[in-house]
């Protein structure tokens, strides 16, 4: 039996640890793939178990929501929107949303994206009164309680490479590397040194001092859980950090694997911890 619209607000609080326990239920996988960098290789995506019922006042605003985002991509790489309840309907039927590509996406790459992510996020949440998703070059996200100009450094996701005993010089470019991610201002960063690259980026309702704050928070955490390992990715909720070294397993996917993605999607790895607003609810992680 549907859900009434008029709910509790499903604030996504996102935090996946690697260990189980008798909380909410997540499937986490993972990709084989190692090749380079795709924007639509997926990363992680969540969902409310909240549902709305069809042809509500509350479907009509995420319809109008995820069209206006669809929209909005092909002139920029970020925006945000809030679609008001009706005068008719309750004021919890008013949804947040917002997109954001990564910063070194041309136009048509950055609405593509967006464009795989609104359909994925529809296929993995179908009438979910909240949902988030993640690929390696957009995040979308939607939600009936307001998240827009918050700060939230919560973990969302981490993955670290094995650890193979990095040489000295290798170390040495590593930490340059997340040096110069946390020491730069903007929503987007990229920096190499040797054979060891990074990038950073926040979600752009934030200011500049928390940015800064979240991506250093992102750092802090990458070279605290992924020690000396080839790569490691750490998300945030309103921001990532990530770097590989060249000649490793880099942490993408590849444009040609999409399909293969969504089946990996699939396959259970692990029961993790998450927690949306106290409701149980599914997380499909990369």
């Amino acid at each position: 039996m549907p859900i009434s619209p008029h709910l509790p607000p499903s604030s996504f609080l996102l935090v996946l640890l690697f260990f189980s326990s008798s909380s909410t239920s997540i499937i986490a996988t993972t990709s084989s793939s190692s090749s380079a960098s795709a924007a639509d290789s997926f990363v992680f995506g969540g969902c409310s178990q909240l549902k709305f019922p069809p042809a509500s006042p509350y479907e009509a605003n995420v319809n109008s929501l995820l069209t206006s985002l669809l929209n909005s991509a092909a002139f920029s790489n970020y925006n945000n929107f809030t679609v008001p309840a009706s005068s008719s309907s309750s004021s919890q039927d008013t949804l947040y949303g917002l997109f954001q590509c990564r910063g070194d996406l041309a136009a048509a790459e950055c609405s593509r994206c967006v464009s795989r992510a609104v359909a994925r996020l529809g296929a993995l949440c179908p009438g979910a009164c909240g949902g988030a998703l993640q690929l390696h070059g957009c995040f979308v996200k939607y939600d009936n309680a307001t998240f827009l100009g918050v700060e939230d450094k919560a973990e969302v996701m981490r993955k670290c490479g094995p650890s193979i005993g990095l040489t000295s010089d290798a170390l040495t470019a590593r930490d340059a590397v997340l040096a110069n991610l946390g020491a730069s201002d903007g929503g987007f960063r990229i920096t190499s040194s040797g054979d060891v690259q990074g990038v950073a980026q926040c979600v752009g309702d934030l200011s500049a001092g928390e940015c800064g704050d979240c991506v250093s928070d992102a750092i802090q955490r990458l070279r605290m859980e992924c020690g000396a390992g080839a790569w490691g990715e750490m998300y945030l909720a309103k921001c990532y950090a990530r770097y590989f070294q060249r000649g490793y397993h880099s942490p993408t996917g590849n444009d040609d694997d999409s399909s293969r993605n969504d089946e990996e999607v699939e396959k259970t790895l692990a029961i993790l911890l998450g927690l949306i607003a106290g409701a149980h609810t599914k997380f499909t992680v990369r």
